[in-house]
């Protein structure tokens, strides 16, 4: 009777952690997301849409046992240092940084937060981790450039338009991203026999008189990398190359879908999925730190048809058999 007394006794005894284990509450977190779009934009929407949608595939159920915060802006940086200090007033587990600046100040704030960055063309150039591979900070995240893209945009003008000689650059003087294409352009250029110029994006006045001036000839193409600042004046560049007949590449698919020419860059929404299943293993316990940085391997060339028959450019066939997508 004793053993057997012994063994219901033990029995017990290791029920009861067992028991406690499942009756804990499911872990809860919090993420923030600093949003570099105005909360109306559709584009904006299929990011913080895919973001979501990557965490309750997941496991997590927005609402009950994750909480994500958006906080929606264009990119200003007094906006961007007031929306990071709200952010860390809210405590959140995670901080999701779309952008340059959202990912610098963010970085400068807080050492402790992790940060999930998706941003930059040298994250180990520009100061945000130590190396790819190994972060060693509180910042991880997905590089938004690669090397050769100069030669890829150039190369698409030219296809497009073999007459361009010039080429003009909308950029964001604040950007280091946007230097750094502006470097990419600039070695590749004489490959394609092209000058790179650049004007600032960051007012609508600056846009339209840079557009306006180079539409005086007949040998301009534009290009507009992918920024807050260009993102927020994407229907008026839109607008401006119409109206002046310029061939116009975009970084960002949104610009093409409002009515550009064609664009070619890395796959935004994509790098939000990526984003989420790192957030989810920070969540987990995960230490950014040693999630290493991913470099872009997935870019797409989007044309519109439409566009290009409007205002009289001819998209080569075979240009056109490498789309990623044709709106018509």
């Amino acid at each position: 009777m004793r053993r057997r007394e012994l063994i219901f006794a033990l029995a017990g005894a290791t029920a009861v952690p067992f028991v406690a284990y499942a009756q804990q509450p499911e872990r809860n977190g919090k993420i923030a997301v600093l949003m570099m779009y105005p909360e109306n934009d559709p584009q904006g929407q299929v990011r913080a849409t895919v973001f979501r949608r990557e965490l309750e595939r997941a496991g997590w159920t927005i609402g009950k046992n994750l909480q994500i915060n958006f906080h929606w802006g264009t990119g200003d940086a007094d906006w961007v240092r007031s929306a990071v200090a709200q952010i860390l007033r809210q405590m959140p587990d995670v901080i999701l940084a779309n952008g340059d600046a959202a990912v610098k100040i963010a970085q400068r704030e807080t050492q402790n937060v992790p940060v999930i960055f998706i941003a930059s063309g040298d994250p180990v150039g520009d100061g945000l981790v130590q190396s790819l591979a190994h972060p060693g900070s509180n910042l991880t995240g997905f590089a938004v450039m690669e090397p050769s893209l100069g030669a890829k945009l150039l190369g698409l003008l030219k296809q497009v338009a073999p007459q361009v000689a010039h080429v003009g650059a909308l950029v964001n003087p604040d950007s280091v991203t946007h230097k750094r294409i502006v470097t990419l352009l600039t070695a590749a250029a004489p490959a394609f026999a092209v000058d790179i110029l650049t004007s600032s994006a960051r007012e609508p006045a600056d846009i339209e008189k840079a557009m306006t001036k180079w539409s005086e000839a007949s040998d301009y193409g534009v290009f507009v990398p992918s920024d807050p600042s260009t993102n927020s004046h994407r229907a008026l560049i839109v607008k401006l190359a119409a109206r002046h007949h310029i061939p116009t590449v975009f970084a960002l698919r949104a610009a093409v879908a409002d009515g550009g020419l064609m664009s070619y860059g890395v796959d935004i929404p994509e790098l939000f999925r990526r984003a989420a299943t790192y957030a989810n293993r920070i969540l987990k316990g995960e230490k950014p730190a040693d999630l290493p940085v991913e470099l872009p391997t997935k870019f797409e060339l989007v044309i519109n048809l439409k566009t290009a028959k409007l205002l009289g450019f001819e998209i080569p066939t075979p240009l056109l058999a490498t789309a990623d997508e044709v709106i018509e």
